[in-house]
Formats: structure tokens, C-alpha cells, sequence
């Protein structure tokens, strides 16, 4: 048996892990990063790259308004592959209800110092031709942006390494407390604290926390330059895609640099293997062109599954374990976990060195749950 010491170890190369170690790295430590493949090779390339500032609560509010921020400081250094640009974010309102809610959203926005705009009916079909005709109106977000994740992972744990980390791979981690993480080839890794940033396995490694593996299928077009301007969102969304049901799509199309559309979103729970679903594929497009009919006219060059790690209360899981103080957990950020990353591995930087953190850290504490 092989043993090498740190000062801290991660366990999960995805973009969460990759930011807890590489925010671990700009506070001087030297870190180990463990995965069985790539960076951002799993739940990480199952994401949209959306970085965007929500609203469903004010710790959500707080950590992607922190995210976003440090998002924008890092992007000149990101490589090209990561592609970080700003298309913004349209929250479409289809009836007066939810243009009731936009109205809101706006306010709360400006209120915060975010900048948003919003959109009458004509505003929107001139800036969004492709878009269904009868839509009320949106909420922009112009400050919203898109990056390819997996690469800006690989950047990070690049940079690690480049410090005197080490990137560990070719063999999964099989056990994990404060401190220790063990391989299944019989290496061991050492360090003053572990993360537990395994995405959505982290419960095998960590017994009882809340956390559920939810599927995602997304489709990638050919390219259709001008296709959209923004990201395009349901405000329904909020409810069909962040709720619990088992099983949910909504309207999101995203314009990507080169000039390809990524269409999403679907989410399920209890769907475990990775193969393409044409049921769920076909309700998700339904969806999707019902807001955007011209979408059935652009061929389809790549359609893959991915699982995200959803936790019981629709927020992460960032701190030490309440009964491990040494064991960190950074998980179950779903479908804002790259939104997210970036803020999750300040917090665990900040309470692993004893600093205080920028925002509240108490609400996405491991401990609220029992486990």
C-alpha cells in the first residue's frame, strides 16, 4: 500500500471538485484532485454551461450572484476551449400570469443591483423572431453567460498541478473519511481535510446524504448562426424542472459561439441507465417547439444523457460533516452546478482554513440534515 500526503484532498474532478481544489490552490494549499477519468467528463458534460443568477431563494440568490461574479474575474484567464461568453438570459412569459412574475422578478433584480430589462410582446418577437408569436413578454438578464465546463475543469485542476498538486486517477475511490481517501489499487491519499465532490456517487462514499443521481438528456444542432440571441427559458421552468416530480421537460434553447443550439431540458429520477430515451426526447422537443416551432428544421448532430446529483431540498450540500469535521461535502448543486462551482469551492476554502466566507454559509450546511 502506497500513501501520499497533502494538504487536502478532493475526490471528484467534475467542475465543483475542480473549483473546491483549485479555490483550495489559490489559498496556498497543496491539493490532490482523485478521479477515475477526465475532468468534467460525467455530470459536468451533461450540463448546458448556463452561469446564471437565480432567484428561488435568497441562499440560491446569494451563491449564483457570488458564482456569476467570480465567473466574470476568471474568464480572461480560462483557455479558448472553454468558450465563456455572454449571451444573457430571456425568461419568457407566455401568459399574464407569468408576466405577473416577470414584472416581479424585475424589480427584485433591480432592487439587488442586477442588471434586467424587461420585454414587451413586440420588444421580444424583434429580438427573437424564432420564437412562437403570442408571447407576452421576458426578463432579460444581460449579464448571464455560457461556458464549456469540461474544459474550464481541466484548466483548473491543470493549475492545481502546476502548484504542486496532483491530479490522481486510473482507479476509484472505494472508501473516504476526514483526511483519507483510499483507492481500489491500494493507494492511499492523505491531507489536514478531504471533499467530497463525487457528484452524484457521493453517497456511496459519504452513507446517508441526501442526494439523488437525476437524468438529463440534451440535444446539440447543426450550426444555425443567429438562430437565437439569448438563452431561452419557460418561466415554468422554475417549477417543472427544479420541483421534484419524477419526470419533467421544459422550454430552454441555448445559442452557442459557434453557432450550434443546445436544447434542453428534461429531468428524471429513477431512470439509472445512460441510453437515450426517445419518449422523454420527444416530449422534451414537443415542449421545445411548441416555443419554437423553426427548432424541427435544424438536423441534430449529437443527443446524450447525463446524471446531475439533486439533493433533498433542491440545495447544495457545502461544509464539513457534522460528525467528521475533517470530511468536506460539496454536492447536489443539480442542475446549477456550474453555475454554482465556482462560489461552493470559496466556501469550502474559506471554512476549511478558518476564514470567513463572503456570503451566509449556514443554509447549505450538511448538517440541517440528519444522515
Amino acid at each position: 500500500m502506497s500513501e501520499m500526503s497533502f494538504d487536502a484532498v478532493v475526490v471528484g474532478a467534475g467542475i465543483v471538485g475542480a473549483s473546491c481544489a483549485w479555490q483550495l490552490m489559490l489559498a496556498g494549499e497543496r491539493v490532490a484532485v482523485i478521479d477515475a477519468g477526465a475532468p468534467g467528463m460525467v455530470a459536468t458534460a451533461a450540463g448546458m454551461g448556463h452561469i446564471v443568477v437565480m432567484d428561488d431563494s435568497p441562499a440560491i440568490f446569494a451563491l449564483t450572484v457570488l458564482s456569476r461574479k467570480t465567473w466574470d474575474e476568471v474568464a480572461p484567464a480560462l483557455p479558448k476551449d472553454a468558450v465563456y461568453f455572454r449571451p444573457g438570459t430571456a425568461w419568457v412569459a407566455e401568459n399574464d400570469a407569468e408576466l405577473a412574475i416577470v414584472r416581479s422578478k424585475h424589480a427584485f433584480y433591480r432592487d439587488r443591483g442586477i442588471e434586467a430589462e424587461m420585454l414587451d410582446a413586440a420588444e421580444l418577437a424583434t429580438r427573437e423572431p424564432n420564437l412562437r408569436r403570442g408571447m407576452l413578454g421576458a426578463l432579460v438578464i444581460p449579464g448571464d453567460a455560457v461556458v464549456y465546463a469540461p474544459a474550464a475543469a481541466r484548466w483548473m485542476v491543470e493549475q492545481v498541478c502546476s502548484s504542486g498538486g496532483a491530479f490522481i486517477t486510473g482507479a476509484p475511490v472505494v472508501a473516504l473519511s476526514g483526511g483519507r481517501a483510499e483507492l481500489s489499487d491500494g493507494r492511499v491519499m492523505t491531507g489536514k481535510i478531504t471533499v467530497n465532490a463525487a457528484g452524484a456517487a457521493a453517497p456511496l462514499l459519504t452513507p446517508g446524504l441526501p442526494i439523488r443521481a437525476r437524468k438529463g438528456h440534451l440535444i446539440m444542432t447543426e450550426r444555425a448562426p443567429g438562430f437565437c440571441r439569448y438563452e431561452l427559458i419557460e418561466l415554468g421552468y422554475l417549477t417543472s424542472c427544479h420541483g421534484r416530480a419524477d419526470e419533467s421537460v421544459a422550454f430552454n434553447v441555448q445559442p452557442r459561439a459557434d453557432g450550434q443550439v443546445l436544447i434542453g431540458a428534461s429531468r428524471q429520477f429513477g431512470s439509472h441507465g445512460p441510453d437515450l430515451e426517445p419518449r422523454i426526447l420527444k416530449l422534451m422537443l414537443d415542449r421545445c417547439t411548441y416555443f419554437m416551432p423553426k427548432l424541427s428544421t435544424l438536423r441534430h448532430e449529437k443527443t446524450w444523457t447525463g446524471f446531475r446529483p439533486a439533493s433533498a431540498d433542491s440545495l447544495p450540500l457545502i461544509g464539513p460533516h457534522p460528525r467528521d469535521p475533517r470530511l468536506f461535502i460539496a454536492a447536489g448543486h443539480e442542475g446549477l452546478g456550474i453555475t454554482g462551482a465556482i462560489a461552493s469551492g470559496r466556501l469550502v476554502a474559506d471554512l476549511a482554513l478558518g476564514r470567513t466566507p463572503p456570503i451566509p454559509h449556514v443554509p447549505y450546511l450538511p448538517s440541517r440534515f440528519s444522515f
